[in-house]
């Protein structure tokens, strides 16, 4: 008969369940395995094939006893890594929502919205619509593959229960929420400039041609010139969604190895 001691057992449960938190966690808050569609259950059982996949070779886990004071730090630490990891990947599809919005607000479809069940609220169609083009673009290079890679890669930059991260981990994650907001208005500039231009001329054309009825003629020149920017900017979004996308796969490990 197999006789387990309690240190083996705890030994067990460690090696385990903490890489599962931080796996849980991420799964969560990370593009695309936090889409909606994917129900809890799903999650949970992705995040435990992913643990039994990669727990062999972990480094290895100091023993201790998982109910225990350390044992509980240790298990939200984990947690906490791997929302600030997913959150890393969340920020760049809100960088893309960001510009969807700016570009139907210029086009005047900003009263033109639809559910998004990803983040509970009404919002406008034409940053619906890129979201949607920037996850399939997403998912079309691996990037779901990379993000599970670039998670399996934080077991040996941040081990589990070795080490801390970087003093300036706070500090980098609001850096990066200062750089995604900035990729969100370059991302839109090209489309945002077409109508400033036509603004510009419609208010020039109110001035030389007060007669006209800007507000019947002007609506519907913004929107068909709106749309005819945005789908010639479709074909040069490739380049920077990539580097976007690059940036958050490096930003997941880089709040915590090293200050920005």
């Amino acid at each position: 008969m197999i006789s387990l001691s309690s240190v083996e057992i705890n030994a067990w449960v460690v090696a385990f369940f903490f890489p599962l938190a931080r796996i849980l966690a991420l799964l969560v808050a990370a593009p695309p395995f936090n889409n909606a569609g994917l129900t809890p259950l799903v999650r949970l059982l992705l995040g435990l094939a992913i643990a039994m996949a990669i727990t062999p070779a972990l480094p290895s886990i100091p023993s201790m006893d998982p109910a225990s004071g350390l044992g509980l730090l240790i298990l939200a630490e984990q947690m906490i890594i791997g929302l600030a990891m997913g959150f890393a990947m969340r920020l760049v599809f809100s960088a893309i929502d960001l510009a969807g919005t700016m570009i139907s607000n210029q086009m005047g479809l900003g009263f033109a919205t639809a559910y998004d069940p990803q983040s509970a609220s009404q919002t406008p169609v034409i940053s619906e619509f890129l979201g949607m083009l920037a996850l399939l673009i997403f998912m079309a290079i691996n990037g779901h593959l990379m993000v599970i890679a670039t998670l399996v890669r934080s077991f040996t930059i941040l081990p589990i229960g070795l080490g801390a991260a970087a003093s300036g981990s706070w500090s980098n994650i609001a850096n990066a929420g200062g750089l995604i907001f900035s990729s969100g208005v370059l991302l839109a500039l090209p489309v945002v400039v077409a109508l400033l231009i036509t603004n510009i001329a419609l208010g020039v054309l109110g001035r030389v041609a007060p007669q006209l009825n800007l507000m019947v003629i002007g609506f519907p020149v913004t929107i068909v010139l709106g749309f005819a920017a945005l789908l010639f900017s479709l074909s040069y979004l490739n380049a920077p969604l990539q580097q976007l996308f690059e940036f958050g796969l490096q930003s997941m490990l880089g709040y915590f190895v090293a200050s920005n």
